[in-house]
């Protein structure tokens, strides 16, 4: 009888062992809510076609970025590429996978449908407090006849409570283009926010739109993946002032050259700010949206797995009927390569 349990228990172990290799291969990707509308485009499509489960997670950059440090996530998803700092001794590659943008959106009554001129200057005077008022002789000075319809209302600044690419780069464009902010809280998925009375913190792109459409008169810095949500709510959204002081919109023209500006400087790792690139029609708000992976993955058939979606994101993935409906455009020949290149780092 030995004999036969033995056989029994080997056909067993041969029928388990089997099945979990036939079994389809999973894999976490979690961060930014600005990208995520982006994935959950391409995620059913390519795993229509793949045989490899994946799981799409809106958690905010921070957290993004933390869970693929950690091996927790195969692709951390985030706006912000990390800093040196951030790196210390590790090695996380840092994936380009299309380009972004990102509004600035107001509650105005009787000022939604139109597009008010703001700058980095007035922005960071808004939200360190220095300015109070939507009627404020700063604002009125840069939007010529809407300046005398701007009401006498105390201004509410929304911003990001969680750890967020979005507040990464809206930071920078303050950072780059206003000394005072420069000097004092400077940039990063977390800042320490200046003490406003009247500032509201919010979680994730959704939090933000919901925040903005339920308080008159805020203001609020919402990725343009979510620019028919804030259609949708009835929120006005600005034209920036760039870097060649011209206000523009962000339209895919104008991000299209804020990226042209820029793409020739992206180094081999791709860590690089595109905000405030010099352009007559730069729009000045403008970013890489990046997949953090670790290049050794746990075994090879996860690594396998996260180099074709990550090869499939940079090729297929970048066809417009994707990137459209997110307001995204795609990366230039050449990124795409230096993507190609980052990804073929990945093994185990």
């Amino acid at each position: 009888m030995k004999p036969l349990r033995i056989i029994f228990a080997l056909i067993a172990f041969s029928i388990t062992t089997t099945a979990a290799a036939f079994a389809a291969a999973e894999l976490l990707e979690t961060g930014s809510s600005l990208v995520y509308p982006l994935m959950n485009l391409w995620v059913p499509v390519y795993t229509k076609a793949h045989d490899v489960k994946i799981t799409t997670q809106s958690t905010g950059s921070g957290t993004g970025i933390s869970q693929a440090v950690a091996g927790v996530a195969q692709i951390g998803a985030s706006d912000a590429y990390m800093s040196d700092s951030q790196l210390g001794s590790t090695h996380m590659l840092n994936i380009p996978l299309a380009i972004s943008a990102q509004q600035i959106n107001y509650n105005v009554p009787g000022l939604n449908d139109v597009h008010l001129n703001l700058s980095g200057p007035v922005l960071a005077g808004i939200y360190d407090g220095s300015i109070h008022f939507w009627d404020d002789a700063k604002i009125k000075a840069i939007n010529g006849s809407l300046g005398s319809k701007l009401p006498h209302e105390a201004i509410i600044p929304i911003h990001r409570a969680d750890g967020s690419g979005d507040t990464f780069i809206f930071t920078q464009y303050l950072t780059f283009s206003t000394p005072s902010w420069k000097s004092g809280p400077a940039y990063g998925t977390t800042i320490n926010w200046p003490a406003v009375p009247n500032a509201v913190g919010a979680n994730g792109n959704p939090g933000m739109v919901q925040a903005c459409q339920g308080a008159k008169y805020s203001i609020a810095y919402i990725g343009v993946s979510f620019l028919d949500q804030t259609n949708q709510a009835g929120l006005g959204y600005a034209a920036l002032q760039n870097a060649a002081g011209k206000f523009v919109l962000p339209t895919e023209s104008n991000i299209v050259a804020g990226a042209a500006a820029k793409d020739k400087e992206t180094p081999k790792d791709e860590r690089i700010s595109l905000i405030y690139g010099l352009g007559a029609n730069s729009y000045p708000i403008i970013n890489y949206e990046y997949a953090i992976v670790n290049p050794k993955q746990k075994d090879a058939a996860t690594a396998s797995e996260v180099k074709n979606f990550l090869t499939w994101a940079v090729t297929g993935g970048q066809a417009k009927t994707f990137l459209d409906k997110v307001h995204f455009i795609a990366l230039p020949p050449s990124i795409v390569s230096l993507s190609k290149a980052q990804i073929a780092e990945i093994g185990s």
